[in-house]
């Protein structure tokens, strides 16, 4: 079987470093935020060169804490519109709708999956406040042309970059560094992946990294003095110390993802199957390679036939949910039609090339 994700295999090569580091930590008897989030801190935000990084609980918690931060700024006021992907994780939603603001779902470009950056254009009114940029699969939203409208209607820009850490634009700048704000979520799948819940926000903005510090720590900022209603969302020690020795082979980790997937681009060929567009270098980090069918269910069936695992990224569109039901009600057919078709091959830094053309063959034939 050529399992979707091997979790213990991708983590076997950091198994001595993190049991000496687990000691260390014991050791020390430092629990929670001590010497390892701040080295994790200030290391991820030279990795996605921002000034600042804040780890927190999770990636949902991550992009709530950012909403919740414009909110006390003064930049976002509760009933502000927030433009979303239609077709993101249900995570993005929540998050806007934790915040006590309005999610206005906009329809992906087709071929990339990402924002369609007119019809995002076309769905800014008087309410809207800001944009959430999700780089869904891996691969990074047209920020510039994003920018662009933010700039124009003087939105907040803000990524989610849960599944995108790495990735670079043209000019090399990172996921996390591309927007006013972002959120990071080192889920054990994600590409930095923890060996639990973990997540993190990166940002330039002095002042909401401040008020971010003190959100995440009970609306702490000196102990026992409490300037806002805030939440207990703190990255653990155990698991920034993990993260640290796994961001240094981050970019090692990408590479191999993006060879997995030119290798898919290249030798599948099988009229039936709709490959995902994606740029060279490394704008696409491949946290998912995603392909499109008619037949989603026949094929996932038949590959699992052949010892191949797959997983849908993901079966029920957000707006068609019964946790958000009432929320919308009107039609996104592309975002529909994409959740119907979509399947997430297998692909990951331990994949061997003998695995990879497996699953080649395996598609070609179907």
């Amino acid at each position: 079987m050529i399992s979707f994700l091997d979790l213990k295999k991708i983590n076997a090569p950091y198994e001595v470093a993190f049991r000496e580091k687990m000691d260390v930590i014991l050791q020390k008897g430092w629990f929670i935020l001590g010497d390892e989030v701040q080295a994790f801190e200030s290391n991820y935000a030279g990795y996605c060169g921002t000034k600042h990084c804040i780890g927190v609980a999770n990636g949902l918690d991550a992009l709530v804490l950012i909403l919740k931060g414009y909110i006390h700024l003064g930049r976002l006021t509760k009933g502000d519109a927030v433009i979303v992907p239609a077709n993101t994780f249900i995570a993005t939603i929540l998050a806007v709708l934790e915040a006590g603001l309005v999610p206005v779902p906009v329809e992906p470009d087709a071929a990339t999956f990402n924002l369609d950056p007119k019809q995002t254009a076309s769905s800014v009114t008087k309410n809207t406040k800001a944009i959430i940029a999700v780089h869904l699969y891996g691969q990074l939203a047209d920020m510039a042309a994003l920018s662009t409208i933010a700039k124009k209607h003087n939105l907040l820009l803000i990524e989610d970059a849960a599944q995108a850490h790495g990735a670079k634009d043209a000019a090399g700048n990172r996921a996390g560094s591309l927007s006013d704000a972002a959120s990071f979520s080192f889920y054990p799948a994600k590409n930095l992946g923890a060996i639990g819940d973990a997540g993190a926000i990166t940002t330039n903005d002095d002042d909401l990294a401040k008020v971010i510090h003190a959100l995440h720590n009970y609306g702490s900022t000196t102990k026992y003095k409490h300037d806002f209603i805030g939440v207990n969302s703190r990255l653990d020690e155990i698991q920034a110390a993990f993260l640290n020795i796994k961001l240094e082979k981050l970019d090692a980790s990408n590479r191999r993802r993006i060879g997995i997937a030119g290798m898919y681009a290249a030798e599948i060929s099988n009229p039936k199957i709709s490959l995902p567009e994606f740029g060279p270098g490394e704008s696409h980090v491949f946290h998912l390679y995603v392909i499109r069918t008619a037949d989603r269910d026949g094929l996932q069936q038949y590959l699992m036939s052949q010892g191949i695992s797959t997983q849908v990224h993901y079966p029920v569109a957000p707006h068609q949910q019964k946790a958000l039901e009432g929320w919308f009600d009107s039609p996104l057919p592309i975002t529909e039609k994409i959740h119907g078709e979509v399947l997430s091959l297998p692909i990951s830094p331990v994949m061997t090339d003998n695995e990879v053309r497996l699953v080649i063959a395996a598609l070609n034939r179907y």
